[in-house]
């Protein structure tokens, strides 16, 4: 599925996404269909890959249900493999990401010369893929369209962006997740080396929302060999879409202004979207089973699911 264009009871609202289309009913509940779009550096590639948008809501209802005891979170229902229904809460305009590994944007500023990510001072001596002596949180701002921008707990509390006593709290789900999702990587053979959680509220009550865990939202190392790589400085083997990103440096786009997304063949789509399912097989231990649906038929299935809740 590329985009959706359903016309659902009580629908208030509707926001296009970079993968996701979104609709509100009855400022209540929100449909999100997750899309086989795929975005890298910001910006939507022009081809789907098949099935992405199945491994990802999957994967993260997957996750979701394997962290209920920690934090409440949105679902409500996944009447079709893309779709997941749930709670609309008024979201904290910040992301929290979670790093257990110097890796990423982590190890581009540390290579620098900086040792201070987001108000977090990394130490000394460490070296790319290396783990932090604890998880570090470092913030973003969430933004609709374009970057996010790196962001501090101080600032977000100065600016008020989320209330001291709420950012606690979103601190300590944070950790609580990190830890619950590393625990479940390693069963996998997996190190779960960084990841994104967003959260929203509903009255005095804090949900985990959107996707968690997954190859979109996160960045998995394999355990095995992960400590003869680090000792001889080889690149650790990394499970996520890192693959499309380096496809992309290295045909010549990063996202900046000018560039062109290169050409995006038919052997180049079906091996992303092999390496989708190979992911979601990877991270739940489950077989993936391709699932295809019928635009009216799934708009159906969420409109019955919806006068089920």
């Amino acid at each position: 599925m590329l985009e959706s264009s359903f016309k659902l009871p009580g629908q208030t609202a509707f926001y296009k996404g970079k993968v996701r289309d979104v609709y509100t009913i009855e400022d209540r509940l929100m449909v999100m269909v997750v899309s086989d779009r795929i975005s890298a550096f910001d910006v939507v590639l022009p081809r789907p890959i098949p099935f992405k948008g199945q491994v990802l809501n999957q994967v993260a209802a997957i996750m979701l249900e394997a962290t209920k005891d920690i934090v409440p979170n949105w679902v409500k229902s996944s009447p079709l493999p893309n779709v997941t229904i749930g709670l609309k809460c008024e979201t904290f305009p910040v992301e929290m990401v979670v790093r257990g590994n110097l890796t990423g944007h982590a190890w581009r500023t540390y290579k620098s010369g900086e040792r201070v990510l987001c108000g977090v001072t990394m130490p000394e001596g460490l070296k790319e893929n290396d783990f932090f002596p604890s998880p570090i949180i470092t913030p973003t701002t969430k933004a609709h369209e374009g970057h996010d921008e790196d962001i501090s707990r101080d600032e977000i509390i100065a600016q008020g962006l989320v209330s001291k006593e709420d950012y606690e709290q979103l601190e300590k789900y944070t950790l609580a997740l990190f830890e619950r999702g590393k625990e479940m990587a390693a069963k996998r053979g997996l190190i779960l080396v960084d990841t994104k959680y967003e959260f929203g509220k509903i009255g005095d009550t804090i949900y985990v929302i959107d996707e968690i865990h997954t190859p979109d939202s996160s960045r998995y190392f394999y355990a095995e060999g992960y400590e003869e790589n680090q000792k001889n400085g080889a690149q650790q083997k990394q499970l996520s879409k890192e693959f499309v990103r380096e496809w992309l440096m290295a045909n010549g786009f990063q996202g900046k202004d000018g560039q062109q997304v290169p050409e995006m063949t038919d052997e180049f789509v079906t091996s992303v979207s092999e390496r989708y399912i190979e992911l979601f097989e990877n991270i739940t231990g489950q077989k993936f089973v391709k699932e295809e649906v019928a635009a009216a038929d799934a708009e159906s299935r969420i409109i019955a699911a919806l006068k089920s809740l």
